[in-house]
């Protein structure tokens, strides 16, 4: 699948799926069976995904966002509250914030990591903060010791999206864990560029019991579990009447039995998956280490194992110059390079600029590194030719402006 949504004659996709004929199987077994949702593929997905983080529980739902909505909902984040986010991440971010009618609070990044500041999130916290709603950009981990740290002295919960970062690490280098097993909820996203794709989907990771049958709630129009115990009773029947029984208002946040056989197979092979991420990142260092004023992201971190979700360079600074990225990304889609603008921040977005929140930010480092990140192709099986081809187009768009 391509993602070359502004050219449709590029040859070098920004990301693509890896799909096997053994996830093909899985999909095409749960299509001979009766039941396409809330059955026993969807069972078996939320165990191994809550087992391979080390948690009790993951909550399968329909899309990042919707994990993102439904966390805060279930953590109680409402009206009046402040939930502290990063501007350099995607607007699912502050959107979700606002759709619980609470206020985004965009803090600062680290300039090394993209990740939320510590000392920023610090400096936002006020007598309304409620949350810290920390994204691991990129798949690199945030500084989460800090962050928990500071979210238990103000007693605030602590909310990981994790959605460009399964598999990533945090922690002692003798025994990192694996990010989403540090908030109160974690949140996973499985769109087709991420590193494990059910196409559309994603999941909240809790490890309380309480908070796990609300989120299995509101999935699923606010039935509760002895709904879906007679959901599963009535194999054969006509009657549909205690199904139709609501404890709650929710939503249909559902994710289908083929999309959770899919992730189960994509699951089984994260190890390999996120080998092979390593590997062409690691190849993509090499092949631009010696372009002159290229920032490249680090391949090492102190106390991270990174999930390579895209591989983001950073263009040179040329005072009185915003335009270089744009030129750049230009001349490389002229020559069927697609490559991604990562990430407009969100404050300065039109749909959110005007709000008062966005209008009071102060985000210079955001700001700048915005303007200069650019995305190159990324997927598991590009290719060392493909990367030479990226990386000598990169070198000349350099040279040349």
């Amino acid at each position: 699948m391509a993602n070359n949504f502004e050219n449709p004659s590029l040859n070098i996709d920004l990301s693509a799926p890896d799909i096997t004929d053994t996830e093909i199987a899985a999909v095409a077994a749960v299509l001979r069976t009766p039941r396409l949702s809330l059955g026993l593929e969807l069972d078996a997905f939320e165990r191994e995904l809550a087992a391979y983080h080390s948690l009790p529980h993951a909550v399968a739902v329909s899309s990042g966002t919707a994990a993102l909505h439904l966390a805060l909902l279930t953590l109680g984040i409402g009206e009046g509250d402040e939930v502290i986010v990063p501007s350099f991440a995607f607007i699912a971010v502050a959107n979700a914030v606002l759709q619980v009618r609470a206020t985004p609070v965009f803090a600062e990044i680290d300039a090394v990591t993209l990740n939320l500041d510590p000392a920023a999130v610090e400096r936002a916290i006020t007598p309304r903060t409620r949350a810290i709603l920390v994204v691991h950009t990129f798949g690199v981990p945030a500084e989460l010791d800090a962050l928990q740290r500071f979210a238990r002295h103000h007693a605030l919960v602590l909310i990981e999206d994790a959605c460009e970062a399964i598999g990533a690490r945090f922690g002692d280098p003798a025994d990192p864990r694996r990010v989403g097993s540090f908030g109160d909820l974690a949140v996973l996203g499985f769109y087709p560029n991420k590193q494990l794709t059910t196409g559309e989907g994603g999941a909240v990771l809790a490890r309380d019991p309480a908070h796990a049958d609300r989120l299995r709630s509101l999935r699923n129009q606010g039935r509760g579990p002895e709904q879906q115990a007679f959901l599963d009773g009535l194999e054969g029947r006509t009657s549909t009447a205690g199904w139709l029984n609501h404890t709650e208002v929710g939503f249909n946040y559902r994710l289908s039995e083929i999309a959770c056989a899919l992730g189960r197979v994509q699951l089984a092979r994260i190890d390999e998956i996120l080998a092979l991420r390593r590997a062409a990142a690691e190849r993509y260092h090499a092949l631009l280490s010696g372009i002159p004023d290229l920032e490249l992201p680090p391949l090492v971190l102190p106390h991270r194992i990174i999930s390579w979700f895209v591989y983001v360079v950073r263009l040179p600074q040329l005072p009185h110059d915003a335009g270089l990225r744009d030129r750049v990304h230009a001349i490389l889609a002229d020559q069927g390079i697609a490559t991604g603008r990562y990430f407009a921040p969100i404050h300065l977005q039109p749909a959110w600029r005007n709000r008062p929140s966005a209008a009071n930010a102060y985000l210079p480092i955001t700001e700048d590194l915005a303007r200069r990140t650019l995305a190159l192709p990324f997927f598991n099986r590009i290719t060392l030719h493909q990367q030479e081809q990226v990386a000598a187009a990169l070198r000349r768009a350099l040279a040349d402006d």
